[in-house]
């Protein structure tokens, strides 16, 4: 526990210390919210649907988490060739343990994240939260937040050129994020597009935040939170063997 707890506070701590870094993070959340919702808010209420800064928000916190998770994975594959990680692999502790501290630590930076956003849209009015829902959307903020940690691990692990991260994860997390009813409603799209939807794990984290904060559900939410517990579970039992086939460089 001491050792999950040393790597978690490292990675807070990190984050903390580099303010640059916190802003820099906020800024893609805040352009999809700018640029998206002030394009596609009038066409979405002429379709009578309503607020679409309301329905954009939970997939903007979606995408704070997805693309800050995922792109910690970098931050593995450096630290295993040349950084602390590294050192802390050729000692006596357990994998499994450096693999969850790790992740805790990037789970935590990114619901910070997601959190701050969170606040200044509803400072800026752009929202408002329902007593109660915060609760239940921060759920499952949490959980996608753990399972994409957890995918980054498994690119970080698998992964060895680090000028080539950042291409293959845009590659990876960019359609998760677009097939993921974050930017648009799946009601009446076509098939081929829900079906796609439906298979990937981060349509539910949205769509519970979605439900949770504005009342509107697509999947019923018991399905959600069923579906995200068993996709983390396969994912940590995942990463765990990747990271178990690391070897120090």
């Amino acid at each position: 526990m001491d050792l999950i707890y040393c790597l978690w506070r490292r990675q807070v701590m990190a984050y903390l210390r580099a303010p640059g870094r916190v802003f820099s993070a906020l800024a893609q959340p805040f352009l999809f919210l700018v640029a998206l919702g002030l394009g596609f808010s009038p066409i979405y209420q002429q379709a009578g649907r309503g607020d679409y800064f309301a329905f954009l928000v939970p997939g903007v916190l979606g995408s704070c988490i997805l693309f800050n998770t995922v792109f910690a994975g970098n931050d593995l594959l450096w630290d295993r060739q040349f950084g602390f990680i590294k050192e802390t692999m050729v000692a006596p502790a357990s994998r499994t343990c450096i693999l969850f501290g790790r992740a805790l630590g990037v789970t935590t930076v990114a619901l910070i994240q997601a959190v701050l956003v969170g606040v200044v849209c509803s400072v800026a009015g752009l929202h408002k939260v329902p007593a109660g829902g915060v609760l239940i959307a921060f759920g499952f903020a949490v959980l996608i937040a753990i399972f994409f940690s957890f995918i980054g691990s498994i690119l970080g692990s698998i992964l060895k050129d680090t000028q080539s991260f950042g291409q293959i994860v845009n590659f990876v997390a960019t359609p998760l994020f677009y097939l993921s009813g974050a930017v648009f409603p799946l009601e009446g799209q076509k098939l081929l597009v829900v079906t796609l939807t439906s298979l990937n794990p981060l349509s539910y984290g949205i769509d519970g935040m979605r439900g949770a904060l504005g009342g509107q559900y697509y999947y019923d939410p018991l399905m959600s939170v069923f579906i995200l517990i068993v996709v983390n579970i396969v994912a940590a039992f995942a990463a765990t063997f990747a990271f178990s086939r690391v070897r120090p460089d």
